[in-house]
């Protein structure tokens, strides 16, 4: 059955009242707090119809009503509009994120700016290494044999490596070394790497190819093999803001779901450039995140993307308010990294 126009409008201000008090929300209060033109009869019978269709739902007896994941997931579709943020709001996201110094900053500014603005948890993963290009690689000599690696990446991060050398090697021949690996690295997509690095090893001249085969197994652990992901995160405590019917009544489950990195990054990752992504409810893979909402998008330079941040809380969610924050956050992340 298509619902009419007025049963939409009915749907939305249930889904807004509940949102902002928390409480079910009963017919006699909606004709009170929205200009509906209908009798509380008829906004009653009108509930029934979203009942019947799985859009609402009754939480205890003589209550009123709350959405269900379905009524939430139609309003987010059909009848929510983004809100535009307030150029206050656009200001404080602006002064705070442009004061970071380096990339750990950048992304704990972030995290932390997004639990404050949205109220929920936040999660923010730092740029991935395998979508980073090399920018620059330094050795930095420790002593003869030893030999510090740090590769710089496209978008700030930042990887430090020892390598330790089969014999003594003089300074010069380190400035060579770094030469050479940022003439055949430099500009290049991580994942582009390994033939690079063996090339390196096969064009060396016998006598220092020991010593640039121990650099080159260094650089492809670093480039290639060690690109873990690492995350940021922030606002937990928010959890406990909501009412009774929120999580189902219980944070264990969502809890324990934030422990995991690897569930973390399957709710922020893979993400299409300017999409942004509502899972709600029982739409989340995880069960342990099925009473929770997710509102996540990809972020990077223009219009690449190298990593993903979003916002976990109760289904029960201010959703535009919620969409308009991470997407602006993740433009004015975006931003900062173009212009470092």
């Amino acid at each position: 059955m298509s619902l009419d126009d007025r049963k939409l409008e009915v749907l939305r201000a249930i889904v807004e009242d509940y949102v902002e008090t928390q409480e079910p929300v009963g017919s006699k209060a909606l004709v009170e707090r929205h200009q509906l033109g209908v009798s509380p009869a008829t906004v009653r019978n009108d509930m029934a119809v979203l009942e019947e269709e799985g859009y609402i739902r009754q939480p205890h007896t003589s209550a009123g009503r709350v959405p269900t994941d379905a009524g939430y997931r139609l309003f987010v579709d059909r009848l929510s509009k983004v809100k535009a943020l307030s150029p206050a709001e656009r200001r404080a996201i602006e002064r705070f994120l442009i004061g970071a110094v380096d990339l750990d900053d950048v992304v704990h500014r972030t995290v932390r700016l997004l639990a404050q603005l949205t109220r929920q948890v936040a999660v923010v993963q730092y740029p991935s290494l395998a979508r980073s290009s090399v920018r620059h690689l330094e050795l930095v000599p420790i002593s003869t044999t030893r030999i510090m690696l740090v590769m710089i990446a496209d978008t700030g991060r930042v990887e430090q490596r020892l390598v330790e050398l089969p014999s003594p090697v003089p300074a010069d021949d380190v400035t060579d070394l770094r030469r050479r690996v940022n003439e055949k690295l430099a500009g290049k997509k991580l994942a582009d790497t390994p033939p690079l690095v063996q090339g390196l090893v096969d064009d060396c001249a016998p006598e220092s190819r020991a010593t640039m085969a121990c650099l080159a197994s260094v650089l492809l652990e670093t480039l290639v093999e060690r690109s873990e992901e690492r995350l940021a995160l922030a606002g937990t405590a928010n959890l406990t803001r909501g009412g009774v019917l929120d999580f189902q009544g219980t944070l264990r489950p969502v809890l324990e779901a934030l422990e995991e990195e690897v569930i973390l990054l399957k709710l922020i990752g893979d993400l299409e450039p300017s999409t942004t992504r509502v899972r709600i409810g029982d739409e989340n893979e995880i069960d342990n995140l099925r009473s929770a909402s997710v509102v996540s998008t990809g972020y990077g330079p223009g219009a690449t993307i190298v990593g993903g941040l979003g916002v976990l809380g109760p289904t029960r969610m201010d959703y535009p308010g919620t969409i308009a924050t991470v997407r602006a956050v993740a433009r004015y992340v975006g931003d900062l990294l173009a212009q470092n």
